[in-house]
Order: C-alpha cells, then structure tokens, then sequence
C-alpha cells in the first residue's frame, strides 16, 4: 500500500526572477567597461589628403591627437574662418603644445611614456606655416614621434 496517490496533477512551479536584476546589471556594466566614448568634441573641420603608405596604429591608448583645421560653421562667426590648432576640447595657440604634451606624457603610465604619439589631424587645405610652427614646438617638448592622419587613397 502506497500513501502517494498520482491521480493529481501537478502543476508547473513559477520561474525564480529573483537573479534577474543582478544579471542585468552585470551586463550593462560589462558594456559600460568595454565602449569608449569619443573624447574630444570635434571644434574645426579637417579633410585629411590621401595616402598610398598607410599603416595603422597599434596601441591608440599611447596617441594624442592634435586637430588643425578651419573651425565648424557653428563656431565660425565667434572664431572666424582662420585655421585654428585644437587640442583636447578648446582652441589652442602654437605656445599652448609645450604643456599639452607634458599634461598628456603625465596622465602615461611610466612604462609607456617613451612610446607616446603624437597624431596630427590636418587639413589638406592648411598652409604649410601652420604645420612648420606646430612641429616646432612639437621638438621643443621632445615629441619626436608624430604621425600624420591621412585617409587610404582610391586605386
């Protein structure tokens, strides 16, 4: 003799949703660990020239980038259509490189500082004056490894 009978039916228990925030947010951090976000606001406007020998970068985290071109049509009636130099998020004159680059080599880990790049992003309409005078100063802050944007050229 049997106590349990199986004439009942049994009916099907509720899905614990109890865990169901935690691995949400999980995710969400983990895609908020893995995006990077744009960091400089783009102030002028550049058109980079073509280029047949093109390599890319390896470890971008070691470039800072410096932008040279006319400002944006929103920007222009304060600023004027001169070709200004940007750097990070503001408007900057040739005298300003010297400390962008110490700030920058600052913000390196130790082991890194002697790989630092430095990306110009130019304009291919900008007067080679411009250019001259940012290299310069460039050499005078001791960064000696620049590297010129450019974009693949059609075949």
């Amino acid at each position: 003799m049997s106590k349990f009978t199986g004439d009942k039916k049994r009916e099907m228990p509720e899905l614990n949703t109890s865990s169901l925030p935690d691995l949400i947010f999980s995710v969400l951090f983990f895609f908020m660990m893995v995006t990077s976000m744009r960091e400089v606001e783009l102030k002028v406007q550049f058109q980079t020239p073509a280029g047949t020998e093109i390599e890319r970068l390896e470890k971008k985290s070691l470039v800072s980038h410096i932008y040279i071109g006319t400002p944006v049509k929103k920007l222009r009636s304060q600023y004027g259509p001169g070709t200004r130099i940007q750097l990070n998020d503001k408007y900057a004159e040739v005298d300003a490189i010297r400390d962008y680059v110490a700030q920058e080599r600052e913000s390196m880990a130790e082991r890194d500082k002697p790989f630092m790049k430095i990306s110009m992003k130019i304009d291919k309409d900008t007067q080679m004056g411009i250019v001259t005078d940012v290299k310069q100063a460039l050499r005078k802050a001791w960064a000696l490894n620049i590297v010129y944007s450019s974009k693949r050229a059609a075949k």
